[in-house]
């Protein structure tokens, strides 16, 4: 099992045009973030809209992000430091929120670091560890993807197979966090530690 500082990986302040990272952070940082306050005006005005061009451009415009499997200079995959050995998957239009969340905590091949609603309420955002073992990260997501549907879970949004693809960050008080970083969540403030990941 690793480590709880073992993952490092880029936060980015809004708008979606922002390309520069702010800082590095780690599972406990996002988790503290999601569960806090600092989402949450966006998120409620977010779940009132209509599904349309204005809900799209009002998260794109209203909510900090990440990049989850990795850290950047920029975001862009050209701009990879290095790989955060994990990936974000993304449920998308799901019925059934929480069947859904249970079927993933207790999956057979995927241990879970992190999940979370997703901005729109309607989607899931399950962050896994992985090991590419010299694979592209783009081949290993397939592979992941592949192993997702024949265990009968809904289908995966693919455009998670850029390693700079974003994600927002949305609140969800219930948020899941993986037992092993108890000890680090006890405080839910949002202090990512600069000095735990080079960047």
């Amino acid at each position: 099992m690793m480590g709880t500082a073992d993952y490092c990986f880029s936060f980015f302040r809004k708008p979606i045009q922002n390309i520069e990272p702010i800082r590095a952070v780690g599972i406990v940082d996002v988790y503290r973030y999601i569960t806090g306050h600092y989402a949450q005006p966006q998120t409620e005005a977010l779940r009132l809209m209509a599904t349309s061009p204005e809900a799209k451009r009002y998260k794109a415009t209203h909510f900090d992000y990440c990049t989850f499997s990795g850290l950047f200079h920029k975001r862009n995959e050209r701009e990879l430091i290095m790989h955060s050995g994990l990936m974000c998957l993304d449920f998308n239009h799901v019925e059934n929120i929480m069947e859904l969340k249970q079927k993933l905590l207790n999956h057979e091949y995927f241990d879970t670091e992190l999940l979370f609603v997703s901005p729109s309420g309607n989607g899931l955002k399950w962050i896994i560890p992985v090991d590419l073992k010299g694979w592209e990260h783009s081949r290993y997501f397939k592979a992941v993807t592949n192993c997702i549907k024949a265990t009968g879970l809904p289908l995966v949004d693919m455009s998670g197979s850029d390693v700079a693809r974003s994600c927002f960050l949305p609140h969800d008080p219930q948020a899941y966090i993986n037992p092993k970083y108890k000890d680090d969540v006890k405080e839910n403030i949002f202090r990512p530690r600069l000095g735990e990941c080079p960047f």
